[in-house]
């Protein structure tokens, strides 16, 4: 029977302010998972988010936490692993973009962005995924990118760390998949978030990229609710190391 009831799990969802981190986590409780938010920004008291989780009758746990600052990140794992320490779910979404030419681009553009978008995600999976390997079941989904597979233009720091995530999903998916634990990703395509607004108000580059999407428009971070309950349900219980592309067609092309 085709089981997409998540109620009674606990999902961690990272970078969950705004944007696909937001629409994932809304798309989790909707499917009747309770939420640990954390975002760097993330208000502790009436949050956005927190009210539409709780508009949906599910239970909300808010932290904060700065992904570029190791202390930070322990910290919020110490705390999290000790407020709750069953954690069925974990979504791997929190990341940045600094965007200067290669030949420009600072070594603290590129120390921040594989700080938060390689290095804080590798420590979370390995923090709250050995606690799933030990219960013989989990699920890790990372956000990977377009630029997980393509080189992207100005972006060098953004482009490694997503190309590193896609290695990462499948080496921790040949590790613990025999060990109840599905690792897999989700590549968004162009999506209208804050992070595609300099393309996006560039109309000779948000031309050029619309004019090769075969769906013909930008993507909406809400496009991102099945494919993340999909891959944190049973429905995906034989799904490891694979990364979905939610890209209008885009990689097709």
């Amino acid at each position: 029977m085709i089981n997409i009831d998540l109620s009674h799990k606990l999902a961690l969802v990272t970078g969950c302010n705004r944007g696909i981190g937001m629409s994932m986590a809304i798309g989790l409780a909707e499917a009747g998972a309770d939420i640990i938010g954390v975002s760097a920004r993330l208000d502790l008291q009436d949050s956005l988010i927190a009210l539409e989780i709780k508009a949906l009758g599910r239970k909300f746990y808010p932290y904060q936490a700065d992904f570029t600052l190791c202390t930070s990140l322990y910290s919020f794992i110490h705390q999290c692993k000790s407020d709750h320490p069953v954690i069925d779910i974990l979504v791997n979404n929190a990341g940045t973009i600094l965007r200067k030419p290669s030949a420009e681009h600072r070594d603290d553009y590129w120390d921040q962005v594989i700080e938060v978008n390689l290095n804080a995600q590798f420590v979370l999976a390995r923090e709250i995924g050995s606690d799933m390997i030990a219960r013989g079941k989990g699920k890790i989904i990372f956000t990977a990118s377009l630029l997980t597979f393509q080189g992207g233009i100005n972006v060098p720091g953004y482009a490694a760390s997503k190309g590193a995530i896609g290695s990462l999903i499948k080496a921790l998916a040949n590790e613990w998949a025999g060990k109840g634990d599905n690792v897999n990703g989700i590549a968004p395509g162009y999506v209208a978030t804050d992070h595609t607004e300099a393309l996006r108000v560039d109309p000779a580059r948000s031309a050029a990229i619309l004019a090769r999407i075969p769906a013909s428009s930008w993507g909406h971070p809400d496009d991102f609710k099945g494919p993340v309950v999909f891959l944190a349900s049973e429905l995906s219980s034989y799904v490891h190391g694979t990364i979905l592309t939610v890209d209008g067609g885009w990689m097709g092309r």
